[in-house]
């Protein structure tokens, strides 16, 4: 045979092979999921579960619910270099136990603090927040952004108010000021 004759012959079991290929059968989304067995109940990150499916509905009854009392706090206004403190309260509504992962704020000024054990169905618990006014001026606006094994797995609260600028105080001394000689 030719070369040229070979071509077309190439190209058919080259056809036939990716054919093949395609054709094997895999596993569906549904059959690769499996049961994640806990080993460490200390390792909170092997009970968030994310419930959502892009063949069936949301289905939020596997998760944490968290409730906060208010979502928003207003300090009104301070003065420069004050600490505002407040805590964010809340329940667990959800049917099992909810796991805060993180809590995080825009910037080093704003620093919150919570338990890091899950929190029963129906309980109660706060994260404390904590601002730290010093250089910040003029409205501000402070996110603080929670990660737990809800749904959606990330929650907002606000800390809100005005800083105005600090007054300077004068220094004081012992030393008597200087006479300026006359000429």
């Amino acid at each position: 045979m030719t070369k040229t004759r070979w071509i077309p012959f190439r190209w058919i079991i080259a056809l036939y092979c990716f054919s093949v290929a395609a054709c094997q059968n895999q596993p569906s989304a549904e059959d690769a999921v499996q049961r994640i067995e806990v080993k460490d109940p200390n390792d909170v990150a092997s009970i968030v579960r994310n419930p959502v499916s892009a063949n069936k509905p949301t289905d939020t009854s596997t998760v944490a619910k968290i409730k906060f009392e208010h979502t928003e706090y207003d300090f009104g206004k301070v003065s420069e270099g004050t600490i505002v403190n407040h805590s964010y309260k809340f329940t667990n509504i959800g049917t099992v136990p909810l796991v805060i992962a993180d809590v995080r704020s825009t910037c080093g000024c704003t620093v919150p603090e919570w338990t890091k054990e899950p929190i029963l169905p129906n309980a109660s618990d706060e994260i404390k927040v904590q601002f730290k006014t010093q250089g910040k001026e003029n409205e501000q606006d402070k996110p603080v952004t929670i990660f737990a094994n809800t749904y959606p797995n990330a929650t907002e609260v606000r800390l809100k108010g005005f800083v105005t600028k600090a007054k300077a105080t004068p220094r004081k001394t012992n030393a008597k000021p200087k006479k300026r000689k006359r000429k």
